[in-house]
């Protein structure tokens, strides 16, 4: 698993997963703050309920999408972690906002 370095230096930036505090450096993607807080699997198939968790950290394969401030099916690893931002695992899909 993913795990941080003990001196990595920069600012801390609080946010919550699935209603629970995490902290992030100011820069993170959120695919790479939820890895670094222990998040295993940021969602789960529509069909199989099968877990699914960031893969190629570029974009490229959605395993790493979450709803982020209720917006659902955001790509974690395209997104900035930000003060304040509520991130959530995602069971299924959910349908994007109108």
């Amino acid at each position: 698993m993913f795990q941080r370095l003990p001196d990595a230096a920069g600012e801390r930036v609080s946010f919550t997963i699935d209603g629970r505090v995490a902290e992030a450096l100011a820069g993170d993607t959120v695919a790479a703050a939820l890895m670094a807080n222990g998040v295993v699997a940021c969602r789960t198939t529509p069909v199989s309920g099968a877990p699914r968790a960031p893969f190629c950290m570029m974009g490229v394969c959605f395993d790493c999408l979450v709803t982020i401030d209720d917006v659902g099916n955001r790509q974690g690893c395209q997104v900035t972690v930000r003060p304040g931002m509520r991130v959530e695992t995602q069971k299924g899909a959910r349908e994007a906002a109108r």
